[in-house]
């Protein structure tokens, strides 16, 4: 028992905004046929000490629709380093992401963009190595934008999977323009609210409190970006999964609601 008291003192105590979607993966991890495999959280996660907050509200729906929407996130970034072997990834807020583990080819080349403290924390967790960099940058401070060090005329994929979340639509929109004109050509993979995620439907289905809400989120980039080639809209309840109970899975069915509740994954291609 003292071995464990003296092994539970030693813990990282990390912000619960952080830790918390690193413990769902860890969580989903232990599911059989889990949407995500991610045994490199279910081991960092052993080295933390969780935070009340992260067993606030239903944490089985809330694992499912955070397991979903990181496995959309992952099949795009696989298609495009399938696509372009040698391309970049530029994961914008990246917190304790570990997608880079997951999706490597031992090829492409990733940077990790995220505030001091948070590269500071994914730095005790987590190896370096040549082909995967640490970045000072985030949604709001966009001066990295000024010094990518991606080779000119190679394929890019921005990918911002939480961080857009406690975003207003303004910042949003000054974020997805900011691309656009400093990047010739690229794709993004980001997730962004519905409009009805606050409703107690949209609770009930794991979302969370949100920093903006779109009723059409592809076409609100659009707007944002009126020269991309094209915006796809993935949304959660899409997906072939048996664990969406009956009336989720009939929600997908009503067009002017599937957008609405829950985060979607929105691709744009400019």
């Amino acid at each position: 028992m003292a071995a464990n008291q003296t092994s539970a003192k030693h813990r990282y105590q990390i912000p619960s905004n952080l830790l918390k979607p690193l413990w769902l993966r860890s969580r989903e991890s232990l599911v059989d046929n889990g949407l995500v495999y991610d045994p490199i959280a279910a081991r960092a996660c052993q080295r933390c000490q969780l935070a009340p907050e992260c067993f606030s509200g239903d944490i089985d729906q809330k694992q499912l629709l955070h397991a979903t929407l990181t496995q959309l996130c992952d099949q795009h970034v696989s298609d495009f380093i399938k696509r372009n072997p040698d391309g970049w990834i530029v994961n914008v807020g990246a917190g304790l992401d570990t997608r880079f583990y997951r999706v490597d080819n031992g090829r492409c080349h990733w940077l990790e963009l995220d505030v001091t403290e948070n590269l500071l924390w994914r730095q005790k967790l987590f190896h370096n190595s040549e082909r995967y960099h640490h970045v000072c940058g985030s949604v709001d401070d966009l001066s990295w934008l000024e010094q990518l060090p991606v080779p000119e005329k190679t394929p890019v994929m921005i990918v911002c999977e939480h961080a857009l979340l406690d975003c207003s639509e303004k910042q949003v929109a000054k974020f997805i323009q900011a691309l656009g004109c400093h990047i010739d050509s690229a794709r993004a993979c980001i997730v962004l609210a519905g409009d009805l995620t606050h409703t107690k439907l949209g609770q009930k289905l794991g979302s969370d409190h949100y920093g903006h809400g779109y009723s059409a989120p592809g076409e609100a980039m659009l707007g944002y970006l009126p020269w991309a080639r094209w915006a796809k809209t993935y949304q959660p309840l899409e997906q072939n999964c048996g664990r969406w109970k009956l009336w989720q899975r009939w929600i997908n069915k009503v067009n002017f609601l599937k957008q609405r509740l829950t985060p979607v994954v929105v691709q744009l291609r400019w």
